[in-house]
């Protein structure tokens, strides 16, 4: 049986705007509303873990999960097989009239943003360097300094990461990551903070949503709600608010 979530990643739903010069087809925005299961199902299948209707990347790769915002109790307990004992994960948008079933507990919520991209302006920046396996392990110490968002050892696996060197030191960086059909989100843009305020985010924004567009993909990106520099940064570069996305943080017993 086809599920709402396949139907709309298979929907094929398409419309044209206009980006100053340039126009181009953009993708039906209903995958946004379920990323993860959307990019599980097609573009990232190679990292999908399944249950029933709950789907998660593989957990090397990366720790989100794929679910329906009203989950039964045969959800709760097939995203139990899917997480570990006494393990925190968190769900996007959950609808919640009760406690989570198969004993999982709230620990927290917060809020994120989502924003796309059909506006923005995009520049190749051949100062940049194209990050690869060798260079996992700076990447994982600049993002345990600047914290941006979950990065594991295999996350680079998702898609094209473009970092920055300063005397051969790794001191900026962005990549790819969710691939929901017709889109492509921006995601681990850290700056090392003695390198802050010289515009090495919006650089590296930029080449990769030049990266993302010569796909023929749209970029979009989240960023915490209490985020406001970042969130300035990005609405001066041509992102649009698309919609809150409320995320609630559990844990397994």
């Amino acid at each position: 049986m086809t599920t709402g979530a396949e139907q709309a990643v298979t929907s094929g739903a398409q419309r044209a705007v206009t980006s100053g010069a340039q126009r181009a087809v953009t993708p039906d925005e209903g995958v946004l509303d379920d990323v993860v299961t959307a990019s599980l199902l097609r573009d990232h299948r190679a990292f999908v873990r399944r249950r029933g209707r709950v789907v998660r990347y593989d957990p090397q790769v990366a720790g989100f999960i794929g679910h329906p915002p009203d989950m039964t109790d045969d959800d709760w307990h097939h995203l139990r097989e899917l997480v570990p004992p006494d393990s925190e994960f968190t769900l996007r948008n959950l609808t919640l009239t009760g406690a989570p079933g198969a004993g999982i507990r709230v620990v927290s919520t917060h809020l994120a943003v989502q924003m796309t991209g059909e506006h923005l302006t995009t520049r190749d920046s051949p100062a940049l360097s194209t990050l690869g396996p060798s260079d996992v392990g700076e990447m994982l110490d600049l993002v345990r300094l600047t914290r941006p968002g979950p990065f594991f050892e295999r996350t680079i696996e998702m898609g094209t990461y473009l970092g920055i060197r300063i005397d051969r030191r790794l001191v900026a960086m962005a990549g790819e990551r969710l691939r929901p059909p017709g889109w492509t989100e921006i995601s681990a843009v850290c700056v090392h903070p003695e390198h802050r305020r010289r515009g090495l985010a919006a650089t590296l924004v930029t080449a990769v949503g030049a990266h993302v567009r010569s796909q023929g993909r749209i970029p979009f990106l989240h960023a915490a709600a209490g985020n406001e520099n970042a969130i300035r940064l990005y609405d001066h570069l041509g992102f649009r608010l698309r919609r809150n996305v409320s995320l609630t943080r559990l844990r397994t017993p």
